[in-house]
């Protein structure tokens, strides 16, 4: 009896959408079934790259603590996997991929049954004079942190320039002054954070300011000055100001990588991103599936498709697309945006819809902004909690919940991003039967008070 012909899986990217993919599919089919092949041009494979500013600022003691599975782990579990490996040219129609050894520089063509696209996303890096400067790094990769850490090391003067103030550009603020730098954050937002709403964005500004970080606003970088060996000695804006440096972080997010799709000709949508169905199947590719930080996901509450890196969707992304490969079906149906971070002890979370996301959408909504603290106000130790509502006008449907607070603030999102993926009113949260203790929350949950005043706030607005 003939056997059927062994298929083979090529991964492009060894992070957590690629190796989940990779991991899921080897559990699913065996090495007489499907020979798998990975490429990774770092030396690191599934790792956390959100850890990284906690390894620079010394919360976490090592590097190797925020790999979940190496490079060796891998090949054991029947994963050719080939580290300093970078993808160049993909051959869609003769299912073949082009790949470099970056240490060698030699290239050879690799055949394929099946394709995983997980190339990551890449800092922004603007074209400005000096950006290629000695001590100037974005941070995404474990091998960009690496890097950064190097710099620390080699560097004598203590003066930090942050470019953005996002989430990394925010959070490598913090590790920095944790390292004892004297740090300018330019951003060239109205506050910082802006995934928030620049009313709650000020009470991060705020807090920056408390721990020592200098916060410019309006700030438009023009320009990297160098010394005469080639190293970063200062950041100057359109203003006129010189910021000095020793060392300089981008932060002002990061794109999906995609020149490998572009160039092939795979669909891309509005931000750049590779676009799949709900398989993460490339549109109209039968066997070339995509996933992680280089696609766009569906925004359930805006109803287009959106840019959202985040390693918790990449590692979802994998599992649907190994269970694809490996002969299952799996879904991954949207996202309503939720994300956490921390600026010494303010914690700060958003989930749905800004307020200018919500005008872009074209949705009529109202607002609601209470101040509650994050236990019984009797409790030692209770802290300040502020939360903005954002609902739809006429409907009073939940599109989005933004959280600025001490400890045990952040985490409440999750309730509302529950509501957001369940489509729920206003009035409904205000119903929800919420855990109540003193040392955990006020009898009336913030989450709730926000959704009692935002209910008032539709009613109010009428039609």
């Amino acid at each position: 009896m003939a056997t059927a012909a062994k298929e083979r899986l090529v991964v492009v990217g060894g992070d957590a959408a690629g190796m989940s993919a990779a991991s899921q599919a080897r559990r699913l089919r065996g090495p007489d079934e499907l020979e798998i092949l990975a490429f990774e041009r770092g030396h690191f494979t599934s790792y956390s790259a959100c850890g990284i500013p906690y390894w620079i600022g010394g919360q976490v003691a090592d590097r190797d603590d925020l790999v979940a599975r190496t490079p060796e782990e891998h090949r054991a579990r029947g994963i050719d996997l080939r580290t300093r490996t970078e993808v160049v040219e993909l051959d869609l129609e003769g299912g073949r991929v082009r790949a470099r050894d970056l240490d060698s520089g030699s290239e050879s063509w690799t055949g394929y049954d099946k394709l995983v696209l997980a190339t990551g996303a890449r800092p922004v890096r603007p074209r400005l004079p000096g950006i290629g400067a000695h001590g100037v790094h974005g941070i995404q990769s474990l091998d960009d942190g690496q890097r950064l850490m190097d710099t620390l090391e080699r560097t004598e003067g203590r003066r930090a320039v942050v470019v953005g103030a996002g989430y990394i550009g925010v959070e490598m603020a913090e590790a920095l002054i944790g390292r004892g730098y004297e740090v300018t954050v330019l951003h060239r937002g109205e506050q910082p954070m802006s995934t928030l709403d620049p009313d709650m964005g000020g009470l991060v500004h705020g807090a920056m300011n408390g721990m020592g970080i200098r916060t410019v606003s309006r700030a438009e970088v023009t320009k990297i000055l160098e010394d005469g060996e080639g190293r970063v000695r200062a950041v100057a804006t359109a203003s006129g100001e010189e910021y000095p440096a020793d060392v300089v972080v981008l932060g002002m997010g990061v794109e999906p990588r995609t020149a490998l799709a572009r160039a092939a000709g795979l669909p891309l949508g509005p931000s750049g991103g590779i676009l799949t169905d709900l398989s993460m199947r490339v549109r109209g590719h039968e066997n070339v599936w995509s996933g992680g930080d280089c696609v766009e996901v569906l925004d359930l509450v805006a109803g287009r498709t959106r840019h959202l890196p985040l390693g918790t969707h990449a590692n979802k992304h994998g599992q649907v697309i190994g269970s694809g490969v490996g002969g299952g079906y799996a879904t991954f149906p949207g996202v309503v945006g939720t994300a956490v971070s921390k600026v010494c002890d303010l914690e700060i979370a958003r989930t749905g819809l800004r307020e200018k996301d919500a005008l872009e959408a074209g949705l009529r909504f109202v607002t609601a902004t209470i101040r509650s603290t994050n236990t019984a106000g009797y409790y030692p130790g209770a802290a300040e909690m502020t939360v903005k509502m954002l609902a739809e006008r006429r409907t009073g449907r939940l599109l989005g919940v933004q959280i600025v607070g001490g400890a045990g603030s952040a985490k409440r999102v999750d309730i509302a991003a529950v509501a957001l993926t369940a489509g729920m009113t206003v009035e409904q949260v205000v119903s929800l039967d919420l855990g109540y203790a003193p040392p955990f929350s006020p009898v009336w949950d913030p989450i709730l008070v926000a959704a009692r005043k935002a209910v008032t706030a539709v009613r109010s607005a009428g039609v």
